[in-house]
């Protein structure tokens, strides 16, 4: 089992350089996408500062906003990466 810290080290340049990518490409047609940038932005800014990191409401929203991580079947691969590197946080900090 992996640590939470671990696998934000695992796939912390990839969501970097994914999630601008996928909300400018499919924002568009999936605003709800737009939801999920401003939801791993906070997570971003809170991980990154050196306070207690609390990201359980930020998870519930992530999961919510996505219907648990269900990618939609018009989207690209880039876009199933994001959702399931986000799971896998998900799933880490909840263990």
């Amino acid at each position: 089992m992996k640590t939470f810290n671990e696998v934000v080290n695992k796939h912390k340049d990839n969501l970097e350089l994914y999630v601008p990518v996928v909300e400018r490409v499919h924002g568009p047609s999936h605003p709800e996408f737009y939801a999920v940038k401003k939801e791993y932005d906070a997570m971003v800014e809170k991980v990154n500062s050196d306070k207690l990191i609390e990201l359980k409401d930020n998870f519930e929203n992530l999961r919510k906003i996505t219907n648990d991580y269900t990618v939609p079947s018009d989207t690209c691969e880039t876009y199933e990466a994001v959702y399931t590197m986000l799971q896998e946080l998900d799933q880490a900090y909840t263990e």
